[in-house]
């Protein structure tokens, strides 16, 4: 009689532990979002910048839809700092999906940590957009096959790269450039290659073209040098906003004036405008545009951050609505369907329309920016 009772107490403890376990976890009533971002290392204005944009639109979504997405369900933020680099941002991605087990990520922001990135969060089925990742290999494998789940927010470095070259040409009347790149950086790689290939497909000459070390060199008199004696009429530095003080600066005070042009990493409250002063960059969104959503989303960021939004905010927040519409249109938390509901997705944003292609790359525009010592000045609209 006694072992019976005993059997009966473990029977209603079991069934109460059962019972326990049945009841929807408290992570059901919230959607997790990782962010991905360099909050230290070499870009921490960039990491900055793509934290806020992102915050900010979780913020408005949530306002805009009964609290969250699917109903209401609280929108988590896990912000994690991946620092530009492929260690960094493997950890981070890693601790995200097995610690934090998010299902979805927007980041990170440099292609060189987003390419490893990719690979974890597409053979876990973690759905992947990266705000500000222009290199092709970011959305497509080795084979060329696109991964299923990896998305990004930005356009791609052959659009990139090709619009500057026909600026270069077409604008600014530039036949022969001389190109700076760091042959460690896939991003500078890329941008690089399509500017090269696309100016003389235009007609240019290429007089000279030099590699460095972005991790350790800071003395470029020797490939200035060789930068004075080519007489360029325009010099390609496709690199970021620390690599283009250094060279800027240093080319001007060799007496290099000849317009400096590169693509969206110059983009930086760091840029130094005098050393830039009369370069261009192509980028993805100008503060200065009158469009509706870009002026709410200024006004918007200026009240809670109190600064100018740059385009890695733009298009972190572009990544971040585009990511909770597709959740919101694919009524369910399973990224499988949330990424079938986001490449068929028409999102109206800060950084244009944008629609998929078949390689996740989105069909959108591109912005020509000018330096000036007064500040970096919105100057023409490239469609593609």
């Amino acid at each position: 009689m006694r072992s019976l009772k005993v059997v009966s107490v473990l029977l209603l403890l079991a069934m109460v532990l059962s019972a326990c376990g049945a009841a929807a976890p408290a992570a059901s009533s919230e959607i997790k979002v990782a962010v991905l971002a360099p909050l230290s290392g070499s870009q921490p204005t960039f990491g900055q910048m793509t934290r806020d944009g992102a915050l900010l639109a979780i913020e408005e979504y949530s306002k805009a839809h009964n609290g969250g997405v699917l109903g209401g369900k609280t929108i988590k933020a896990i912000v994690e700092d991946s620092q530009c680099s492929p260690d960094p941002a493997v950890n981070a991605a890693n601790k995200v999906i097995d610690q934090d087990k998010v299902h979805y990520i927007v980041g990170e922001v440099c292609s060189s940590a987003s390419i490893p990135v990719s690979e974890i969060a597409n053979a876990k089925k973690v759905l992947q957009i990266s705000p500000t990742s222009t290199n092709p290999s970011v959305t497509v494998d080795k084979d060329g096959k696109t991964k299923d789940y990896i998305f990004r927010a930005c356009f791609i470095d052959p659009f990139q790269g090709t619009v500057g070259a026909n600026f270069a040409l077409n604008n600014l009347g530039a036949k022969k450039a001389f190109i700076l790149l760091d042959q460690s950086n896939d991003y500078v790689k890329g941008l690089a290659e399509f500017f090269e290939a696309a100016f003389v497909k235009g007609g240019g000459t290429v007089v000279g073209k030099e590699s460095y070390n972005g991790k350790t060199d800071t003395d470029f008199s020797a490939i200035l040098a060789k930068v004075a004696e080519a007489q360029p009429e325009l010099v390609y530095l496709p690199d970021y906003y620390q690599a283009v003080n250094l060279v800027t600066k240093q080319a001007k005070d060799k007496g290099i004036n000849v317009p400096f042009m590169g693509g969206d990493g110059w983009d930086s409250s760091d840029l130094d405008l005098v050393a830039a002063n009369g370069g261009f960059f192509t980028n993805h969104y100008s503060p200065e545009d009158p469009r509706p959503e870009v002026q709410n989303f200024v006004n918007g960021f200026k009240a809670k951050y109190n600064a100018t939004p740059d385009a890695l905010a733009a298009l972190a927040y572009d990544a971040t609505m585009i990511l909770l519409n597709s959740i919101d249109k694919a009524g369910v938390d399973d990224a499988t369907k949330v990424k079938d509901a986001m490449a068929a997705i028409e999102y109206q944003g800060v950084s244009g329309k944008t629609t998929y292609d078949a390689q996740h790359n989105p069909v959108k525009a591109a912005t020509i920016l000018q330096v000036t010592t007064d500040g970096v000045k919105f100057h023409s609209v490239v469609n593609p």
